[in-house]
C-alpha cells in the first residue's frame, strides 16, 4: 500500500493476517513495489482492479441492486482504477441495457475521465487525497468496459466529496469513506442529469476512514 493509505485499511489488513508493505505516495508507486516483490520473492500478484475475476466479483454489487430494485433507472458508482464500475455496469446492462451507469471521480485526479475524453488510456498527475480514488492510470480491462457500458463520468473536487461524506454520516447514520461519498456528492451538486422522479441508486463502496482526522474537527 502507499504510505499514506488510510490507517483503518492498514490495520484491517493486518488483522486479517496480511503483511503490509508501505511504499510510495500513490497506488501506482505501491503497485511497482508489489511487482518488484513478485519477481524477487516468487509471490502471486493479484491486481486490485484490472483483473477479470475481480471485476466479475464486483459485478455482484450490480446484481444485488437489481434483485432489490428491479425498476432502477440509474446507478452512480465511484471510480478509482475502474474495477467496481466495470463489474457493476456489465451486470446492470445485462439486466436492462437502458439503465444509465454514471461514474464519479475526483476532479483532482480523474484518470478514467481523462482517458475516455482522449480515447485512450492516459497517465495523469493525480492530486486527490481520497485513498480509494487516488490512481494515476486506470486499468486496461476497466477502460475497455467503461468505454462500452458506462454512460457518463462526472468529476468534482475533494472538498465537495468530503462534505458529502459528512452529510451521509449526519443524515443517513452511515460511516463511509471519501471514495464512497463521491456518488452522493455528484447527486447533491446536480451533476447527475436524470428526469424528475427517476429511481437512482448510489453505490457506497467502503468504510475505511481515519477517525483521528474527524476527532480534530470542530462541530457546531
Amino acid at each position: 500500500m502507499a504510505t499514506n493509505a488510510t490507517p483503518a485499511k492498514i490495520a484491517a489488513t493486518r488483522a486479517y493476517g496480511g503483511e503490509v508493505v508501505l511504499h510510495g505516495n500513490i497506488w501506482d508507486e505501491a503497485n511497482e513495489k508489489a511487482r518488484e516483490l513478485e519477481r524477487e520473492e516468487g509471490l502471486i500478484f493479484v491486481h486490485p482492479f484490472d483483473d477479470e475475476q475481480l471485476i466479475a466479483g464486483q459485478g455482484t454489487v450490480g446484481l444485488e441492486i437489481i434483485q432489490d430494485w428491479p425498476d432502477v433507472d440509474a446507478v452512480i458508482v465511484p471510480i478509482g482504477g475502474g474495477g467496481l464500475i466495470a463489474g457493476v455496469s456489465m451486470a446492470m446492462k445485462a439486466h436492462n441495457p437502458n439503465i444509465r451507469v454514471i461514474g464519479v471521480e475526483s476532479s483532482d485526479g480523474p484518470a478514467m475521465k481523462a482517458s475516455i475524453d482522449a480515447g485512450s488510456l492516459q497517465t495523469i498527475d493525480c492530486r486527490t487525497v481520497i485513498d480509494g480514488l487516488r490512481v494515476r492510470r486506470a486499468g486496461e480491462l476497466n477502460f475497455s468496459v467503461v468505454q462500452r457500458f458506462v454512460d457518463d463520468i462526472v468529476a468534482l473536487p475533494d472538498r465537495e466529496i468530503f462534505d458529502a461524506m459528512l452529510w451521509v454520516m449526519e443524515r443517513c447514520k452511515l460511516v463511509i469513506e471519501g471514495a464512497a461519498a463521491a456518488p452522493v456528492a455528484a447527486l447533491m451538486h446536480g451533476l447527475v442529469k436524470m428526469p424528475a422522479g427517476s429511481r437512482v441508486a448510489a453505490v457506497l463502496s467502503g468504510g475505511n476512514i481515519n477517525l483521528d482526522q474527524l476527532r480534530t474537527l470542530t462541530w457546531n
